[in-house]
């Protein structure tokens, strides 16, 4: 059984939920839930209006109501409306988790490292080690629609991230210069200045003079929503800002005491930025005040290892975090403080994630000072810097968490409940990325064995690559074979 923790030592088992997560929640000991506002909140996106699962026991409203109970509501116009509402058909499409396959997409000689769906779903972007960046066409058969050789990689490719409009695709390495590539011109090959150009955009302008950042690398690029600027944050300690219009490094922030290993925008204004170092700390930043005071608007305490991603809720309030103790976090930032605190050394000092496993006993160990609204364990963040995200609004309500895993799987959790709806089992190394499709049932998933694997509900239909599958069971939850959305 998996357990949902609350503060103290309380605990208790839920049947309904599998071996290996829980959530822990400081303010409730009374319930296995989230309670928080955002529990309210993912409930309005993905639940059923109470007309249509009137006639089901109290007892069982933490269940989800049938979708065939919503049909025969939605023909009865049980809710008035004569059809569902958004939420309904969240309610009805989050049931239906993309575990069926896999089907190989492809597979590369080297490690993935990236891997994305654009915004409206259309294209898939995936890069690898080696140097290469597949787009590929997801409308089109997975059709390669650009094969990108990079330029001046070092190491591996960071991070990539395609611009709002589709038109242009950034990649980072171990290097102060990210690279812009067209992805919309017509040439499928494109060769780093030999095909095309890649223009190098020079993070490393505007510092210290007395500072040596040659050899700083970005570990995270992300466009503003309206594609005018980059911010990045590096080996350097610093947070960047990049004006593509002016093509300058228009400002650099030290942000934290050790490498800064994800940033992004809180929500489309672009004002905050989160941050998330091998400091420990997560950070929010607001750009009307960089200029006056060059720090932080706020600090968030509870991992007690580095953060290795951070996905915003997409609302300026709520952001989830991966870190190195092995836990996802999910956060309200109106909890954060004005300063750090210290954190107390609770695990072997020499420890090192890159090749070390988590000692047993840290597992267990809570920060004195959590801020944090859950906690949600299971998987495995040793490695490399595996990333987590909320699952889409328009098809679940942002009602799961998803992260990779080193152990090779994929995991979903129930925001709410913690509980894990579902683990994907297939890769023989290390997922450090995965990306939901933002309509459809589908998660593709990518691994250092060079493999990126789709996962989908019902499927296409078509048989699965022969391949040779771990012999661990997958584990879901809700997923039901009566699929009648229509």
């Amino acid at each position: 059984m998996s357990e949902v923790h609350k503060s103290g030592n309380a605990a208790c088992d839920d049947e309904n939920t599998s071996t290996g997560s829980y959530a822990s929640e400081g303010s409730n000991e009374s319930s296995d839930y989230l309670d928080h506002e955002i529990a309210q909140l993912t409930k309005l996106r993905s639940g059923p209006n109470e007309l249509l699962s009137r006639d089901v026991p109290g007892s069982l409203r933490l269940l989800p109501v049938s979708t065939v109970k919503m049909l025969a509501g939605r023909e009865g116009n049980y809710s008035g409306r004569g059809r569902f509402s958004s939420a309904d058909s969240c309610h009805v499409l989050s049931r239906f988790l993309p575990v069926h396959g896999p089907w190989r997409v492809d597979r590369m000689k080297s490690r993935a490292y990236v891997s994305q769906f654009s915004d409206d779903g259309t294209l898939f972007i995936a890069g690898f080690q080696g140097g290469h960046i597949r787009v590929y066409n997801v409308d089109k058969g997975w059709k390669v629609q650009k094969d990108i050789l990079t330029k001046s990689l070092r190491w591996t490719i960071t991070d990539t991230c395609l611009s709002p409009d589709q038109r242009y695709l950034v990649y980072a390495s171990m290097s102060p210069v990210v690279h812009i590539v067209n992805v919309g011109s017509s040439t499928t090959e494109s060769l780093a200045n030999v095909t095309e150009i890649h223009d190098g955009l020079d993070f490393s302008e505007n510092q210290d003079d007395n500072d040596d950042y040659d050899g700083f690398g970005i570990f995270s690029v992300k466009f503003s929503m309206d594609g005018r600027e980059l911010v990045a944050g590096g080996s350097d300690f610093a947070i960047h800002v990049y004006d593509l219009e002016t093509n300058k490094n228009i400002l650099r922030i030290h942000a934290h005491q050790s490498d800064v290993n994800t940033v992004c925008f809180a929500d489309e204004t672009g004002h905050l930025i989160y941050s998330g170092s091998d400091d420990n700390f997560c950070k929010v930043w607001d750009r009307r005040c960089f200029i006056s005071r060059g720090q932080a608007t706020g600090v968030l305490t509870g991992h007690l290892e580095g953060i290795t991603f951070i996905d915003s809720h997409g609302d300026g309030r709520y952001f989830i975090s991966n870190g190195k103790d092995q836990t996802t976090k999910l956060w309200d930032i109106r909890k954060m403080s004005s300063n750090t605190s210290c954190i107390p050394m609770l695990r072997d000092p020499e420890w090192d994630y890159r090749w070390m496993e988590y000692p047993p006993n840290a597992r267990i160990l809570k920060h004195p000072d959590d801020q944090s609204l859950a906690t949600y364990r299971g998987h495995s963040v040793l490695r490399t810097l595996i990333r987590c995200y909320f699952s889409p609004e328009y098809s679940t309500g942002q009602k799961y968490i998803y992260s990779g895993s080193t152990d090779g799987s994929v995991y979903i959790y129930d925001l709410v409940s913690g509980a894990e709806a579902a683990r994907l089992d297939y890769h023989e190394g290390p997922v450090r990325d995965c990306s939901w499709h933002p309509v459809y049932p589908m998660i593709v998933s990518s691994s250092w064995d060079g493999a990126i694997a789709r996962w989908e509900f019902p499927g296409s239909g078509e048989a699965p690559t022969p391949v040779t599958r771990r012999s661990s069971q997958r584990h879901y939850a809700y997923v039901q074979c009566n699929y009648a959305l229509q």
